[in-house]
Parts: C-alpha cells; sequence; structure tokens
C-alpha cells in the first residue's frame, strides 16, 4: 500500500449498522462444484426462497461476474486465482452492507477456496459443497462444455484435466445427483437461516 492511499475503513458505517436497519445478519455463502452440478439453479432457487421471507440477496454467479469484473481473466492457475480473490472482494463489499451474498464458483481447490476465506473473514464465510460426480455433470452437459474438453477443445477444463479438490470440512454438503432441487434448497434453508435471522 502506497502513502497516497488512506482507507477510511474505520470512518464509515459499519456492518452491525447496516445488519441493525435490515433486521438480518450478512454473511456469504460460498458455493463450490463442478461445471454443471447444479450450483447457479440452487441459488436461485435459494435466494428466491429468502426474498420471499423478507430477505436482501445478492447472487454473485461465475459466469455472470466473467461477463463483467472479471472479463479479463482466462483459466490459468493465475487467473483462476485472481478471479477468486476479485469476487471475494466483491462479496465481502455486500457482506459489510449486511446483505446475504451468495457465491456460485466452482472454485476449484481448497487453495482459492483458503484465500476466499481469508478475505471475507471465516466467521462470515458458509462453504457448501454441491457435490454431483463427474460422470454425471458430463451426462448433464448443461453448457456443452464436456464434451467440448472430452474433444480436448477445451483445455484446463475442471475435474478433467485441471484439478478439483473436494473441500474438506464445508458446512454444508447438498448432493444433486441424489436430491432433487426442492429438498437440496430446504437442506440450505435449515441450515443457514438460523446464521442470517436475528434470534428472537
Amino acid at each position: 500500500m502506497t502513502n497516497n492511499i488512506h482507507p477510511i475503513f474505520d470512518k464509515i458505517l459499519q456492518k452491525d449498522d447496516k445488519e441493525k436497519l435490515l433486521n438480518q445478519k450478512g454473511i456469504v455463502v460460498w458455493m463450490t462444484g463442478l461445471s454443471g452440478s447444479g450450483k447457479s439453479t440452487l441459488a436461485r432457487a435459494f435466494e428466491n426462497e429468502l426474498h420471499a421471507k423478507g430477505i436482501l440477496t445478492k447472487i454473485l454467479d461465475g459466469d455472470n461476474l466473467r461477463s463483467g469484473i472479471n472479463n479479463n481473466l482466462g483459466f490459468s492457475a493465475e487467473d483462476r486465482s485472481e478471479n477468486i480473490r476479485r469476487s471475494a472482494e466483491v462479496s465481502k463489499l455486500f457482506l459489510n452492507a449486511g446483505i446475504v451474498t451468495i457465491c456460485s464458483l466452482i472454485s476449484p481447490t481448497n487453495e482459492i477456496r483458503n484465500l476466499a476465506r481469508s478475505i471475507i473473514g471465516a466467521e462470515n464465510f458458509y462453504e457448501v459443497f454441491v457435490n454431483c460426480p463427474f460422470e454425471e455433470c458430463a451426462k448433464r452437459d448443461v453448457k456443452g462444455l464436456y464434451q467440448k474438453a472430452l474433444n480436448g477443445e477445451i483445455k484446463n477444463f475442471t475435474g478433467l484435466n485441471a484439478p478439483f479438490d473436494e473441500p474438506e470440512n464445508p458446512f454444508l454438503e447438498v448432493r444433486t445427483h441424489q436430491n432433487d432441487l426442492e429438498t437440496c434448497k430446504n437442506q440450505m434453508l435449515t441450515a443457514l437461516l438460523p446464521k442470517i435471522v436475528f434470534s428472537k
């Protein structure tokens, strides 16, 4: 940090002030899993349910972020790490505004998920592993990416020729190949709603 930068973090309204205004606790729900595992679909269903309960939310979807703030990044190890760093910094801004922030990103390695956790703060970071085997995701091939990757048209494809580390100790694991959307959404609500609403 140079001498020309003077942050005012301690002089602006804090997270507690925003949470009192919104009557909710701001947290970051970090959804990780293979492409096609159901992260985005589940994130939307979860957000809709929270919205219906009067909770202010924001989804940060990996593809959306890569079409905007991260549109200059590729898929090298360095760019993947920078993609997560920026996404975590944006999440932290929403978090500090008291907003429930739902991140839907592959974030394939323990290292970069730990980077996100360190930026956001472990006390506000809730990792949800959207678990679906590679074979099932390939069968779904929602975006047509698996066929291209298997044909060699896409390099460094997560789960095929780029690593995906299963989370070591996620806050919650949902298995989208074994349970339907409603069941997975309700698992998230049961686990996360107590972290969002103020106890009476």
